[in-house]
């Protein structure tokens, strides 16, 4: 076993010999659409979970603003053909153009695509099957708008590019499997620049309907309402958000980087259970030991973790960070408290919040933890995990 453990983390070293700038990122989220707007909103004690009222019950979730609405109904009316796309991919679209912009980037570059999504065009999906089981017939667009190809085939026609685009689905992991990507293409000398995120616009009553089955969604009526990393709470407590983040990778460390990756892990566990992680989190020990396998668990800083707000998936997650880090564990933290799960767009959520504290040295915490922010804020490390187990883990730097 730790023969397998000692090649496993050899083989992943050598396919990570570069590091890789982050030179932009842009998100479209309930915390805003502009970085300063984020920021600030990162370092309110707010949430910004509402009720919403769906076909059969209300439930929490966390929309984005008003203002932000009216940029993406904008954008759907800008061109015939986006009028019918899903919000997932309006989303992609509105947070891919600010990025580009702000990294400079330029159509005739060909950089590559890969933007995922764990539930993929949810709405306009339910909307074309309840016309088909009234009428027993459907739209034509049905096929071609629902696709899970469609987020980043969109995303390269809108920024009218040639290079590679991929699309995928992993869950809540999704997002930075598409960083993962990105990271392989450019340090296979296939690509220079690769655009990566995640996307996701699944507030609809049958998806909030699937947590509720699976008995995980809040209903609480706290102050804060989702217990991510809550260590004293005794309910399951996830709430789902919207929104999409994308970044802009290219290779080396350029002068313009606003973060470097330096590694990177993953790993996939077998199943216990359908949702549910082993009791101590087996992937995450992988993935992250290997994201920090030439460091030692003092230069961490901090770790954002993916922590739902579920009992055992909270529990789990920690449990793999003691194992791992020991006396020496980093500050911990989430947004997850603060807007909820947004599925498979969730870890590049968490790279925007660890990029932010980079850039501007100052912890975020959450409310629930008593600890020490870090002195100086020089590592972070992001971790993602889904249903299957398929845990990620990347460590940036300054």
């Amino acid at each position: 076993m730790l023969h397998f453990k000692k090649t496993y983390l050899c083989q992943k070293f050598e396919t990570l010999n570069k590091p890789i700038s982050i030179t932009a990122i842009a998100s479209i989220s309930p915390l805003g659409t502009s970085q300063s707007e984020i920021w600030k909103n990162y370092n309110s004690k707010n949430h910004f979970f509402s009720e919403k009222q769906f076909t059969h019950d209300k439930a929490l979730v966390a929309e984005i603003p008003a203002e932000a609405k009216k940029q993406i109904d904008q954008l759907r009316l800008s061109d015939n053909k986006y009028k019918s796309l899903d919000d997932s991919v309006l989303f992609a679209v509105y947070a891919s153009r600010n990025a580009i912009k702000d990294a400079g980037w330029k159509p005739q570059d060909n950089f590559g695509i890969n933007i995922g999504s764990s539930r993929g065009a949810t709405t306009v999906f339910e909307k074309y099957y309840e016309e088909f089981l009234k009428k027993g017939k459907t739209n034509p667009l049905s096929s071609p708008t629902t696709t899970l190809g469609n987020i980043s085939s969109w995303v390269a026609h809108d920024l009218q590019t040639k290079g590679p685009e991929i699309s995928h689905s992993i869950t809540c992991s999704t997002a930075l499997h598409a960083m993962l990507n990105g990271v392989a293409w450019i340090n296979s000398g296939m690509s220079n620049k690769f655009l990566v995120g995640g996307s996701e616009a699944s507030l609809t009553a049958f998806t909030v309907a699937q947590m509720q089955a699976l008995k995980i969604y809040s209903k609480s009526k706290e102050d804060y309402p989702c217990g991510a990393l809550d260590l004293t709470k005794n309910k399951n407590s996830m709430i789902l958000g919207e929104g999409a983040s994308t970044a802009c990778l290219e290779k080396g460390k350029t002068n313009n980087a606003l973060a470097i990756i330096e590694n990177m892990g993953y790993a996939t566990e077998v199943l216990e259970h359908n949702v549910s992680l082993s009791t101590n989190a087996k992937c995450f020990q992988r993935s992250m030991s290997m994201a920090i396998e030439n460091l030692g668990s003092e230069a961490i800083d901090i770790i954002i973790t993916h922590t739902p707000g579920t009992i055992k998936g909270d529990e789990a997650e920690l449990n793999a960070i003691k194992h791992l880090f020991g006396d020496n564990q980093p500050a911990l933290t989430t947004s997850k408290w603060k807007f909820g799960h947004t599925f498979g767009a969730s870890g590049l959520f968490s790279i925007e919040m660890a990029v932010l504290m980079l850039q501007k040295q100052q912890f975020i915490p959450v409310p629930f933890l008593n600890q020490d922010a870090p002195d100086s804020i020089n590592k972070v490390l992001v971790n993602a995990v889904g249903f299957g187990g398929n845990a990620v883990s990347i460590l940036l730097s300054k």
